[in-house]
């Protein structure tokens, strides 16, 4: 493993130490002494096979994976002692980003996105409309994203790259102090792949919140993030800051031998 960064100067938002997660008593562990913060305003790669615990992991910051020892904190919450209600709050906190999208196809663009204010003080009324001012700050995260033009088209009308972006500005209708993207990119081209990303880091550095985006492309990973993270068996077996690997010191993540069971 690679020797670990210095932290920055500043907060963590997520501290994550000795984290294990199993999904049985008696099944194997997913994850096995995870260590790992999160700091405001960086993007962090989360690279590694098939089955090595990225799911996972970004499941346990939000209560949907089980935590079987160590601690993980989000923010202000000790996710291991969370009751429902405030999970619900948590999850509040947490924008999602999938690599399926995740959209209502019939529904308008401007309506999927407005789902994203459901968590909070945006939902809709007794007449199934929503707020005037969620609206028009629905209608400027899509033009932040840069499809404002296709608010009243069906979602299911977009390509790929376009629901993936409609997809961010419903996570950042959430107002969330925390993004996780699950393989982003996975579906998309090469192209709308980068422009993803692209999108994401300057979310990250504007809002001033982290972003854990897990990849499989080394490339993307090396050219769109502030640091990478690489998990082999459920271990962290490289960390450091982006700028200071390549791909030779990343070969570590990558299973060549064996093949693991999907996480």
């Amino acid at each position: 493993m690679t020797a670990p960064t210095a932290a920055p100067a500043r907060e963590a938002l997520v501290e994550i130490r000795d984290l294990a997660v199993r999904y049985a008593p008696d099944a194997p562990l997913v994850l096995d002494g995870v260590d790992l913060d999160l700091y405001p305003g960086e993007t962090v790669a989360l690279l590694g096979s098939s089955g090595s615990g990225k799911s996972t992991l970004m499941k346990a910051l939000t209560g949907f994976a089980p935590i079987g020892s160590g601690r993980v904190r989000a923010g202000d919450h000790d996710v291991a002692r969370l009751r429902r209600g405030e999970l619900r709050r948590l999850r509040s906190e947490v924008g999602q980003v999938f690599q399926q999208f995740n959209l209502i196809g019939r529904l308008s663009v401007l309506t999927n996105v407005l789902t994203g204010s459901l968590y909070g003080a945006g939902a809709v009324n007794a007449l199934g409309t929503f707020r005037s001012a969620d609206r028009r700050r629905a209608l400027e995260l899509l033009d932040r994203v840069g499809i404002a033009h296709k608010a009243g088209d069906e979602a299911r009308s977009l390509s790929g790259g376009q629901q993936q972006r409609v997809a961010i500005a419903r996570a950042l209708m959430q107002r969330p102090r925390l993004i996780l993207a699950d393989e982003p990119v996975a579906s998309l081209d090469p192209k709308m792949s980068r422009v993803v990303l692209e999108l994401l880091q300057s979310i990250a550095r504007e809002e001033k919140i982290p972003v854990l985006v897990s990849l499989h492309v080394l490339p993307l990973a090396l050219a769109h993030s502030d640091r990478v993270v690489g998990l082999r068996h459920g271990r962290i077996v490289v960390s450091g800051r982006t700028a200071a690997l390549d791909a030779a010191a990343l070969a570590p993540v990558y299973d060549t031998d064996d093949e693991e069971e999907g996480a």
